[in-house]
């Protein structure tokens, strides 16, 4: 699995998100709606998800392994922090 695009919409107000972020794989499969969010040990990012019926959060798409997300993560706080001007660190 290889993403070959990635595509980050910076949040203009203040708060804790960021940015949403959308991602390309193999250039055949994409997810929108990935939130970069700042959390107390710095920026990381939140799958998309959906509100179930007894008003949980839900993940719609997700990493199966660990490796995976941070993989994932890391090749997106790199291009959030580009489109930020600087590189921001997992």
């Amino acid at each position: 699995m290889k993403i070959t695009d990635v595509r980050v919409r910076r949040i203009a107000k203040e708060g804790k998100m960021k940015a949403i972020v959308s991602i390309t794989i193999d250039d055949e499969f994409v997810v929108h709606d990935i939130k970069v969010i700042e959390g107390d040990k710095g920026l990381f990012i939140a799958m998309p998800s959906k509100r179930a019926t007894d008003g949980e959060y839900r993940d719609v798409a997700h990493p199966i392994s660990q490796a995976t997300r941070e993989s994932i993560q890391a090749i997106i706080l790199d291009a959030y922090g580009k489109a930020q001007g600087t590189t921001e660190e997992s």
